[in-house]
């Protein structure tokens, strides 16, 4: 594989489709928008271990829905790893990448080296958020903590919220390539029954971990024997396959699901960005008194802001904020 072909396809997702199976998927590589991701922060290794699969999730996912502006998965806990939160913009125009971002908030002194990163989330809750913009009503979906990954957990939210049997295939670490430093790689493939499958819903409570649906449950006939049939072609992927660099995601799909008639679109690019800006977070405190921002203001006679995606630093005059603000901040005078 060239260094051409691997930069073509780092930082994409890939949709397909199976037509024998009726079965819909992603392969998704992440190299310099996981990298940029995380070199934000400073997160210790099992949670950069959360965010890095929950942004890996949030491409493959991202891509699949017919989005007009953000979904975003929140994975909160009560647990040392509190909350892992990842944002996908879907892009502006045909052709234009797509956005990430993520972030995460955890308690230090909680955390244990010896524990395995999902057991640092402990018992909450997976959520799904779709804001599709303005004079749009939001959709949020939302399944508990179980199954022992993030990618579990969304498994579990597609077959219980949305009765879509769905597959998730991961791998994410630290690599070397030669001539490059040490840097994060990701990749995966997503697996999903077609939506305009009727499927079957198995009566009484799921078989999976806390009772849930799992995809056994609501599949049988033919849609389960191609379910099946595609999934242990599936589990026969490497991890060196999933994320790269040497092999290519369209020769992936080819040897994995060359019987099953695989048919590949055009791949998504997709990048780190954020939406932040003063204007924002202007708005969002023009909803407190002047009392409000007195306490918010510092010894130095400032109100500070960070973005806990990109970490920008926004310093502001407290007199221009609020809804009881004393002057436009355009005002130079």
């Amino acid at each position: 594989m060239s260094l051409g072909s691997q930069i073509a396809w780092d930082d994409t997702v890939l949709p397909f489709q199976l037509d024998r199976s009726d079965i819909r998927g992603r392969v998704a590589r992440l190299d310099g928008v996981l990298d940029q991701v995380l070199s934000q922060h400073n997160y210790p290794p099992q949670i950069e271990a959360l965010v890095a699969e929950a942004a890996l999730l949030t491409a493959l996912i991202g891509q699949t829905i017919k989005l007009r502006w953000k979904l975003s998965l929140q994975i909160r806990g009560d647990g040392p790893a509190r909350l892992i939160a990842t944002d996908y913009f879907a892009p502006a125009e045909d052709g234009a990448p797509a956005w990430i971002r993520a972030y995460a908030s955890f308690d230090e002194d909680r955390l244990d080296p010896e524990a395995k990163p999902f057991d640092l989330i402990g018992k909450g809750y997976f959520a799904v958020l779709i804001d599709q913009g303005r004079d749009m009503v939001p959709y949020q979906g939302i399944t508990p903590i179980a199954g022992g990954s993030l990618s579990a957990c969304a498994e579990t939210y597609f077959a219980q919220s949305e009765q879509l049997p769905t597959r998730f295939s991961l791998s994410f670490g630290r690599a070397m390539l030669p001539g490059q430093g040490e840097r994060w790689r990701a990749g995966g493939v997503m697996l999903q029954m077609m939506p305009e499958a009727s499927p079957f819903a198995a009566q009484g409570g799921g078989s999976g971990d806390k009772g849930l649906l799992i995809a056994d449950d609501i599949l049988d006939g033919d849609e389960a024997e191609n379910w099946h049939r595609a999934n242990t072609l599936l589990d026969t992927v490497e991890d060196i396959e999933l994320v790269g660099p040497r092999v290519q995601p369209t020769d992936l799909l080819v040897r994995l699901f060359h019987e099953e008639t695989p048919r590949v679109f055009d791949p998504q690019p997709v990048q780190f960005g954020c939406t932040c800006s003063e204007d924002r977070v202007r708005q969002s405190l023009s909803i407190y008194s002047a009392k409000d921002i007195g306490h918010m203001t510092t010894d130095e006679g400032i109100v500070t802001a960070d973005c806990q995606f990109c970490g920008a630093h926004y310093e502001l005059d407290p007199t221009t904020l609020g809804f009881e603000a004393e002057k436009d901040p355009d005002d130079d005078g």
